[in-house]
């Protein structure tokens, strides 16, 4: 079949979306009944969906979520001591515009990365950029960019997203770098951008797992805490529950 000259000039401006609308309106009859501007109308909406989709991907491939989780798909049914009314206002994402902060605590297992992915996600599905970071291997990419000349293009990049999750905080304590890294980290986005932190450390002894450098200590938790929510998980391990269910599934199969 020849290709109409519209359909690739359309492909020429980059107008994908458009494009796929012209044809699919050419090799439909049922289109014919329509007004032209109905027709255009179509056309321009397909395009911006095409748009849409395609900022979306590139949006979720930057944010790197090490989970793959949406809001919909939150277990409420599992007692987790999650704040209903809580979660309702984080996933609407007013927060995140206030360039408030998040803190997830709880014992491992009971969802806390997951639950920081899911809200990750939905903040790229509202058009907000985000970046997920496991705590330590941000430390070591820091010193290593600290040792190649990239620190400062490092530190800037982390400052522009607008929700930032470290995950795995508090599993050892902070090196002076660190804090000094973390600080400045910190500073850049206080009252500029929001960031999720998830910890097994309740939020009370933060400071210890700081370290001893009481002054730095108090820097940091100020730019981090004093405008964070807070949800306190509590539970069983999710993994041990799921794990439970596959096990009961094998001893107890289903007759087809």
């Amino acid at each position: 079949m020849l290709v109409h000259p519209t359909h690739e000039r359309l492909v020429a401006l980059g107008l994908a979306g458009m494009a796929k609308a012209f044809e699919e309106q050419r090799t439909s009859p049922d289109l014919a009944a329509l007004t032209f501007e109905e027709r255009v109308g179509i056309m321009a909406d397909r395009e911006a969906a095409e748009r849409d989709t395609k900022r979306m991907t590139t949006r979720l491939k930057f944010a790197a979520l090490r989970q793959n989780a949406c809001v919909e798909d939150i277990d409420l049914r599992t007692p987790r001591g999650i704040d209903r009314a809580l979660l309702a206002r984080l996933i609407a994402g007013d927060w995140i515009a206030r360039h408030n902060n998040l803190a997830i605590c709880g014992p491992c297992g009971v969802g806390k990365s997951w639950l920081a992915c899911a809200l990750g996600h939905k903040a790229c599905r509202d058009g907000r950029s985000v970046s997920y970071q496991r705590v330590p291997r941000l430390f070591e990419a820091m010193a290593l960019a600290r040792g190649d000349g990239r620190h400062a293009r490092l530190l800037k990049s982390l400052a522009r997203v607008e929700l930032l999750i470290l995950d795995d905080w508090g599993i050892s304590v902070l090196t002076q770098s660190q804090r000094i890294d973390l600080l400045e980290m910190l500073e850049d986005r206080n009252g500029r951008a929001s960031t999720i932190v998830t910890s097994q450390v309740p939020v009370d002894q933060w400071h210890e797992v700081i370290g001893d450098d009481p002054t730095l200590a108090d820097a940091i938790l100020d730019r981090l805490v004093h405008n964070a929510h807070r949800l306190n998980m509590t539970g069983e391990s999710m993994r041990k529950i799921a794990g439970k269910q596959a096990l009961d599934a094998d001893k107890n199969p289903v007759n087809s």
